[in-house]
């Protein structure tokens, strides 16, 4: 089973699993539920039914891979599967809020559409809706002690998730940010339920726990480096490609690693200062100061640093694999998932 083929055979399941969670209940609740289902890509701001970009769903096809790659049945494992996507949701309807941003998916944010007030509603509702979901891990015949489990790993994750919202929240305002406050943020705001998507499929095909740990690195390993990847293409992304303006965390000042390396490199104090200086500024950088920025950054050698950190991370998520000495179609298609998020030959 390659990545193509494992896209047609769980997609369609987990798009119609999610809809059939999402439903309103009763009707008077249509208008509430409908702001969910527009966040998820399936109506309009009218509430009518619409065709647009939705999220990739990757969270959801990394568990369902992994349960069928350790031994499972990716049927008893689609609630938790809807499950971590719901809690994604979640936090991406609260981070629109806390950042301000107005767009999601090229489309108005739930909250600039219907107010921060109703759209922190509809994140909660989310929330609760994802445990909701995980509870259906009954039904399908999953043991006791494996839901359990899934219950601690995504609550966990969900937490993380928090933490991670936290520290991103706060480096807004600082300059100090050093390598590893960056990668401890990273690990549990954007890893942290990658890792947990492949965690909960194995957790729900086996109890062997070195396997089950096998996963979650992979998952961990390969959200570190995703991360590093979309920071690499905040700077430097083609527009054609990533759908937005070109350096655009440049602009908007974010601590991405490329930052973060020339602002704690020993020997690179001068180009510190410099970043430093024009990070400093009010508001938005300038075309002109965007230039700069990216100068230093390249002459420091920063991209290049943060693209060999990309490729660490993404070596380590394929030995992690490798440890589980399993080799199986689903398997094959996890290792393709990884090298196209990454950019990378399988």
């Amino acid at each position: 089973m390659n990545l193509a083929a494992a896209f047609d055979r769980f997609l369609s399941q987990i798009e119609d699993d999610l809809q059939e969670i999402v439903q309103p209940e009763p009707r008077s609740l249509e208008v509430y539920y409908g702001m969910m289902r527009y966040h998820l890509g399936w109506l309009d701001d009218a509430l009518q039914p619409v065709e647009v970009k939705r999220g990739k769903r990757l969270r959801p096809l990394i568990c369902l891979l992994a349960n069928e790659a350790a031994g499972g049945d990716p049927w008893q494992a689609l609630p938790a599967a809807s499950a971590v996507e719901l809690i994604h949701n979640f936090s991406l309807v609260h981070d629109d809020i806390q950042d301000g941003s107005h767009y999601r998916r090229g489309r108005r944010a739930v909250w600039d559409v219907w107010g921060a007030a109703q759209a922190i509603n509809v994140g909660d509702g989310l929330f609760v809706l994802a445990r909701l979901a995980l509870h259906r891990l009954a039904e399908r015949g999953v043991p006791p002690a494996r839901q359990l489990a899934a219950f601690a790993a995504l609550d966990r994750a969900c937490l993380d998730l928090c933490e991670g919202q936290y520290f991103d929240m706060t480096f807004e305002d600082r300059l100090d940010v050093d390598l590893e406050q960056y990668l401890w943020m990273i690990s549990h705001k954007t890893a942290a339920l990658l890792a947990t998507s492949a965690q909960l499929g194995a957790i729900v095909a086996t109890d062997d726990s070195a396997t089950i740990d096998c996963y979650r690195r992979f998952g961990e390993s390969l959200g570190l480096a995703f991360q590093i990847q979309d920071d690499i293409l905040g700077a430097w992304g083609d527009p054609a490609v990533t759908g937005k303006s070109a350096a655009t965390d440049i602009r908007d000042k974010k601590k991405t690693l490329p930052v973060v390396y020339v602002l704690n490199h020993p020997e690179e104090r001068i180009s510190a200062w410099q970043l430093i200086d024009l990070y400093s500024q009010e508001g938005p950088l300038d075309e002109p100061a965007i230039q700069t920025a990216l100068a230093i950054l390249e002459r420091t050698g920063a991209r290049r640093y943060a693209e060999d950190q990309a490729e660490r991370y993404y070596q380590q998520a394929i030995q992690a694999l490798d440890e589980t000495d399993i080799e199986n179609a689903a398997q094959s298609a996890l290792r393709e998932l990884a090298a196209s998020l990454l950019g990378r030959a399988a």
